[in-house]
């Protein structure tokens, strides 16, 4: 893609996300909302491969479902209460509406089935974008009308994700599938402890967005997107590897990875809040996204790839690419958990 090209969609999704962050009225985040989906499109579908189009196409029709589900809630609460403020969302009808387009935006289950499909049809660095950067204006929505939403909800859809999210990765050889369920998983953790402390939420979204974005640079660096494909990463580069299998242990919540510290804390908030019901399961459904990361570990470490490779060995080629963002991304994924009698101050404030 031609670089000018590409530095007017990226700005342009930039200034998407920062228009939802800053609007208090409804139109404006909408807006927002609209070029954020409008800039992403042409980035993914710039491989003109079918898979890539199908991907764009089923993307952009969720995403256009999910925002004129937005408009039409909002103009409800509009008509029936006279308010266009975000915070001044009251209707039930319009609450509820909002609740599932914003969910719908995220790949929350249980309108979950567009992300698996659409992260495998794009190459990794634009899948990064979409499981990061893609997440923070919707998020930002959620957190302002959290407050109005019915936390049964709230608590049914962040446990419903939990276990969507563990148990669709079982079965999975595909890398990108993989990832989008720890997405939906990731996703439930943070909706869960919405209402009852919104900074957790933000601490866990900060730390999946760490976590995750080292994942994808790492298969990116090792040019991995099968499970078969990871048994070889070893062979080219042991150290990377070894931290790979470690920024999975941390995606699954392992201490003392910087992983365990926001499932730790929601879990904690959450029998305080009077639900141990509600945290037992979550802690029960983070053993099925565990087992699939343990898998991954597996093939990293503990497999060598069962064919003599008689090509030239690509590993032995010049590495031209920049791996600075990969090691510090690393490190802040594998080593916040001493952090977190800080953060918990932080956060009492």
């Amino acid at each position: 893609m031609n670089p000018y090209v590409l530095t007017i969609l990226l700005s342009s999704l930039g200034l998407g996300t920062v228009l939802t962050f800053a609007s208090s009225h409804w139109l404006l985040a909408w807006m927002g909302l609209e070029i954020n989906t409008l800039a992403i499109i042409p980035i993914m579908a710039q491989q003109h491969h079918p898979r890539a189009i199908e991907a764009t196409t089923k993307y952009f029709l969720t995403q256009a479902t999910a925002a004129a589900m937005i408009l039409f809630a909002s103009t409800t609460n509009t008509w029936l209460m006279g308010e266009w403020e975000i915070h001044q969302l009251s209707h039930p009808l319009a609450t509820t509406t909002v609740m599932l387009a914003l969910a719908l935006k995220l790949g929350l289950a249980p309108v979950h089935f567009w992300l698996p499909e659409v992260l495998q049809g794009l190459e990794l660095t634009t899948g990064l974008i979409l499981s990061t950067w893609q997440k923070l204006a919707p998020f930002a929505l959620m957190i302002q009308v959290a407050p109005t939403i019915n936390s049964s909800l709230l608590v049914a859809i962040g446990l419903l994700s939990t276990l969507v999210g563990g148990w669709g990765g079982l079965n999975q050889t595909q890398l990108r599938k993989i990832l989008a369920y720890s997405s939906i998983a990731h996703l439930g953790w943070m909706v869960l402890i919405l209402q009852f402390a919104p900074s957790l939420t933000l601490l866990s979204l900060s730390l999946y967005i760490i976590m995750t974005s080292s994942a994808f640079l790492t298969l990116k660096t090792n040019n991995a997107l099968t499970i078969n494909t990871l048994a070889t990463s070893w062979t080219k580069s042991p150290t990377l590897a070894a931290l790979a299998a470690l920024v999975l242990l941390s995606l699954g919540g392992l201490p003392p990875l910087s992983g365990f510290m926001p499932k730790w804390l929601i879990l904690q908030e959450l029998t305080k809040q009077g639900l141990p019901l509600s945290a037992t399961l979550a802690a029960m459904t983070a053993l099925l996204s565990l087992y699939f990361y343990l898998r991954l570990c597996y093939a990293l470490t503990l497999t060598i790839y069962p064919n003599t490779l008689t090509a030239a060995a690509p590993w032995r080629l010049n590495f031209t690419m920049i791996t600075l963002p990969l090691s510090i991304i690393t490190i802040l994924a594998l080593g916040l958990l001493p952090l977190t009698p800080a953060v918990t101050a932080m956060l009492a404030l």
